[in-house]
Order: structure tokens, then sequence, then C-alpha cells
């Protein structure tokens, strides 16, 4: 069992190592910083969403903005849109679960704010719906995924796609660059 622990942490290791050494990501790590910036200088929001561990890593970095990451600093007006489970549920329930992210985001988004997608694979219709509503909306569409091709690829204004279709792996490294936006965003609107 300690090899295999050993094991699954060199994995890790090797793809963040990866990530470090693609100018791509890095530029788009940059990008989604940058966008980040001016929509939120400008009075706008920033929303997350994702399914499942996604889900779960889009109430992480929402909190980490309107809360605090380092600075003790102003709140930022970012949000999960997986936070209000009865609208979930009558959403899902009123128009199916493929419709959820995008009618949230129609109730709370407004042109100029900024949707930051999470799917390891870019293929979960609910996530692709939200993206397409932003982009009708004019909400830029900022989107993390996995290595594999999908419709994401072509909707969103900045991609960043890491380099494996290990769901966990992907997870983590999504985890990894959410928190480096997390970081810079801060230190370049506080000055810090």
């Amino acid at each position: 069992m300690k090899e295999e622990i050993k094991h699954i942490i060199s994995e890790s290791i090797a793809l963040k190592t990866e990530v470090l050494q693609s100018p791509l990501i890095i530029d788009s790590c940059a990008s989604f910083i940058e966008e980040i910036c001016i929509a939120l200088t400008s009075k706008q929001r920033l929303f997350f969403c994702g399914n499942g561990g996604s889900a779960a890593d889009a109430l992480h970095l929402a909190a980490e903005f309107s809360g605090r990451f380092y600075l003790n600093r102003a709140a930022l007006p970012v949000e999960a849109l997986s936070v209000n489970m009865a609208a979930i549920t009558a959403i899902s329930n009123d128009f199916g679960f493929d419709q959820v992210y995008a009618r949230m985001l129609e109730s709370k988004a407004t042109h100029g704010d900024v949707l930051c997608v999470l799917s390891t694979s870019g293929q979960s219709i609910n996530i692709i719906n939200a993206a397409k509503k932003a982009k009708e909306m004019g909400v830029k569409v900022l989107a993390l995924t996995g290595s594999l091709p999908s419709p994401l690829d072509a909707l969103a204004d900045e991609i960043i796609k890491i380099p494996s279709s290990d769901t966990p792996r992907i997870q983590e490294c999504h985890l990894m660059i959410g928190h480096i936006i997390c970081e810079l965003v801060e230190k370049k609107m506080f000055n810090a």
C-alpha cells in the first residue's frame, strides 16, 4: 500500500510539472487573472459552477474570493451557482438538470460579468448550457477542463486544459490553479 501511495503522489507531481512547463497554460492562467480583475474592478461579478467534486471546488474558490485568501481586504462579489439547493431542485424538477446553471446564471448575471466553469471532461450538458447562456448575455466564460476535446473549447473566451483525462489528477490541478488565481487577483486588486 505504501508504494501505491507514493505512486499516486508521483503521478500528481508529474502532471503538475507538465502544467508548470506549459507556456499555454501559464499564459491562460495570466489571462484568467486579467479578465477577473477587469470585471471585479468594474463592479461586475464572478460566478463559478461545476458538478460533483468540481462543484465543491467552485464553492471553495468562491469562498476564497468573497472571504479572503491571504489578505484582510474588502469582500469580492463572487458566488458559486450551486449554493441555493432549493433553486437547484426546483429548476431541475421544472426544466431539467441540464438547465440548472443556465437558469441560475440568467437570474443573477449581467453583461460584463464572468463565469468560470469547471469540468474535467468538458462534456457536462449543464455546464455547456451555462456557457451558452453566458455568451448570449455578454458574460465572459473562463473554463477549466481536462485534455479531451469538448464543446467548451469553442464556447470559452479563455480555457485551461489540464493535459490529462484522469479526473482526480485534473481536479487537483484545477484547485492548484484556482488558488494561484485567487492569490494573484487579490494581490493585483489590493496592491499587495
